[in-house]
């Protein structure tokens, strides 16, 4: 069905008049006539009836109409939102982020960017997740941008782009025989429990690394999915954690030991799908955020 004979139908159904309708429309009035005969043709149905020199609405012109306004209601809101999701300074941005990155990273990356006076119009939505699930929602179109580890696995269609640093820490309880040291070997933690992130974690594969290193075999008595989760853990004294350096670790009680050997880079990086277009806006935070990290990967 011809979307332009749906609106030169609305035109004529207010004005009811051939010759102002299609004035209004600036078509001739065969072409308007032409329009409407093909939209009954299509339909089966009269939808006009002359009424003097003017034509009203039939029955079913009439219950057409209804639809047509809601069809063509629904189409000019859609145009709008594309409008303003398309706009470099009102557009929307989804982001995602690793659970890690949610107590500084990600708040003071976005409170900089938002706080630029033309991007503060710019609408943000936020999600988390580990890496192997934000990757997999950046691929389904979920997500415009995600922060978060490399894969051990290749993954062509993805560009990440090194972002930050992340140091790895030991946390142990405060009463722990470890939390006499300053920093740690991960040799001496032979034979300790483990609170370890799961196998979906994206900094599960570094930390695996890190003992093959080491030339030892964690003793893994559970796996977990969030950060905090494992520094609760620890603060019960269920057993010793490897993690990430987040500002929240300030609030358990916990002893925060850095890691002296092996040495590691641990990198964060900015996810975009590959030749896929980005609204405007997105761009422009993909590129704000290249200048505000740069030196920080260094």
């Amino acid at each position: 069905m011809n979307l332009r004979h749906l609106q030169y139908f609305q035109v004529l159904a207010d004005m009811e008049h051939f010759t102002q309708a299609s004035a209004k429309l600036h078509i001739t009035q065969p072409s308007l006539s032409h329009a409407i005969a093909e939209l009954e043709k299509k339909l089966g149905v009269r939808l006009f009836e002359k009424k003097g020199r003017n034509v009203r609405l039939t029955k079913y012109g009439r219950i057409f109409r209804e639809h047509v306004d809601r069809a063509l209601s629904e189409l000019e809101k859609g145009e709008q939102k594309m409008r303003t999701l398309s706009s470099p300074s009102h557009g929307r941005i989804d982001l995602a982020f690793i659970y890690t990155l949610g107590s500084h990273f990600a708040p003071s990356l976005i409170h900089s960017f938002s706080s630029q006076e033309e991007f503060k119009d710019i609408t943000l939505s936020f999600h988390q997740g580990n890496t192997q699930h934000l990757i997999q929602e950046l691929k389904n179109d979920k997500f415009d941008i995600a922060f978060c580890s490399l894969l051990p696995e290749e993954q062509e269609e993805i560009e990440f782009i090194p972002v930050t640093k992340e140091e790895l820490v030991v946390i142990v309880h405060p009463e722990h025989p470890l939390a006499q040291q300053d920093d740690i070997d991960l040799v001496d933690t032979a034979g300790y429990p483990f609170i370890f992130f799961n196998k979906d974690s994206g900094v599960r594969p570094i930390i695996d690394d890190l003992f093959a290193q080491v030339h030892v075999t964690p003793q893994i008595i559970c796996e977990i999915e969030e950060d905090n989760a494992m520094a609760g853990l620890v603060t019960v004294n269920y057993g010793i954690g490897i993690m990430p350096r987040i500002s929240t670790l300030k609030h358990f009680d916990v002893k925060v030991l850095p890691i002296s050997n092996p040495s590691y880079q641990r990198y964060i990086y900015m996810a975009t799908v590959k030749n896929r277009y980005l609204s405007p806006a997105a761009v422009q935070f993909r590129d704000f955020v290249i200048g505000y990290c740069q030196g920080t990967v260094q």
